[in-house]
């Protein structure tokens, strides 16, 4: 798992493709996500005309990769829901609510990875189990790798971006308001990112 081959075809040719990419071998090893230096945020349409940005400040999460096979690579993420910051406070205290994460009974976001698998080049995709509000759901993770290096302290450094977008109302995250306008006011669509530094464990 992790490679898989296309066939691209001409009239009188076909050529096998594999995926290319660097080799990542010296990555394998257990990963700790620096929160310090991520950052696991969001966005939803918010009265049909812009998005609203958002993230969690408080979260912990690892990694374990396999540069030589990414299949067997994984990763678990705990999110403390009641760290949202949509730099609005009453809209955070709204959203820490029973319209929407209810935190007093559900006080975490939670995902663990059940694939992986390089697409090409830096690129790859993770599918997992994301829980929110008692509820879980399958989600698919796209994800870059951006690099890798030893920092001033010594410590081993990998870095991801991703992306995955969720249906809120999957989650029981169903509230909205009609807009007299037409429309409403909270898109069921969010789109997740993840922008993460970890530090390889001693």
């Amino acid at each position: 798992m992790g490679l898989f081959n296309r066939t691209k075809t001409a009239a009188t040719t076909a050529v096998a493709e594999t995926p290319a990419g660097p080799d990542l071998a010296h990555l394998t090893g257990d990963w700790a996500i620096d929160t310090t230096h991520s950052e696991v945020g969001f966005s939803v349409r918010h009265a049909m005309v812009t998005n609203v940005k958002g993230r969690f400040t408080d979260y912990e999460g690892k990694l374990h990769l396999d540069g030589a096979a990414p299949g067997n690579s994984s990763a678990e993420l705990v999110i403390n829901v009641a760290s949202i910051d949509t730099n609005q406070a009453q809209r955070d205290e709204h959203l820490r609510t029973g319209d929407f994460f209810a935190v007093d009974a559900h006080p975490e976001i939670r995902f663990r990875s059940t694939s992986a698998e390089r697409l090409r080049g830096d690129s790859y995709r993770m599918t997992g189990d994301l829980t929110i509000k008692g509820t879980t759901r399958p989600i698919v993770l796209d994800l870059d790798y951006t690099g890798s290096a030893t920092d001033a302290y010594g410590a081993e450094r990998v870095g991801f971006e991703g992306t995955a977008v969720v249906d809120r109302t999957e989650f029981g995250l169903t509230y909205n308001a009609a807009l007299e306008t037409g429309g409403v006011l909270i898109g069921e669509k969010v789109k997740l990112s993840f922008d993460i530094s970890a530090v390889k464990a001693a």
